[in-house]
């Protein structure tokens, strides 16, 4: 393998940084959208009950903020409801949508430069062949002094292809994982925003005051 990657010459370069951005990417991911640091399965209804009879001390607000993504959304619908008496609906649901789009913006987190990989590791590959290509022919060209042996220019045109394929074995993969994670945080953003939804409702039918 390195005896090839030293026979496809420089432009395999870029190629390899794009193949260890999207490794490391790939893997961030993976542990960053976890369903227990995104949207733990029973947390909403441990929120509504926990406020059946008002909203909870601070402390608690606090340690829901730290839970997960949607435990930092439901606190600041305690927050915004906390603040007013009456806990409004339209101020609830404004605090959420707020948290919701920072939650959102943060799910999203390096998928475009998963995309952009994905798009760029192709041409690149293609760059590298076209350049090897003028390469090989230049060297062929009379009055070089190069003899037009069929069997080098044959290798020549083998090693300079390895770029090509390089390109579309870093692509391809970066596609599908980008496709992956795009696919499961629109899932997770649709759950949240039904969540929140849910959340805004049971606090707006709160009546109790808060409990010091």
């Amino acid at each position: 393998m390195f005896s090839i990657l030293v026979a496809a010459g420089w432009p395999i370069v870029p190629l390899l940084l794009c193949s260890i951005i999207a490794t490391a990417l790939v893997i961030e991911r993976f542990l960053s959208l976890k369903a227990a640091k995104v949207l733990p399965p029973q947390l909403l209804n441990e929120a509504i009950a926990v406020s059946q009879d008002g909203i909870p001390p601070s402390d608690v607000i606090a340690k829901l903020e730290r839970n997960s993504a949607l435990g930092e959304m439901l606190a600041s619908g305690f927050r915004a409801a906390q603040a007013g008496p009456g806990h409004p609906a339209d101020e609830v649901r404004t605090a959420m949508e707020t948290s919701g789009r920072a939650i959102a913006h943060r799910l999203e987190r390096y998928l475009p430069a998963l995309a952009t990989i994905a798009s760029a590791a192709p041409l690149l590959g293609l760059l590298g062949t076209v350049i090897g290509m003028i390469e090989i022919f230049g060297s062929q060209a009379p009055g070089t002094g190069a003899a037009g042996n069929p069997a080098q220019l044959a290798h020549g045109i083998s090693i300079a292809l390895y770029n090509t394929a390089f390109g579309l074995i870093v692509a391809v993969p970066t596609l599908i994982f980008w496709r992956y994670f795009r696919s499961r945080v629109d899932g997770y953003l649709l759950h949240l925003e039904l969540a929140g939804e849910r959340f805004a409702q049971h606090l707006a039918g709160l009546r109790a005051a808060p409990r010091p």
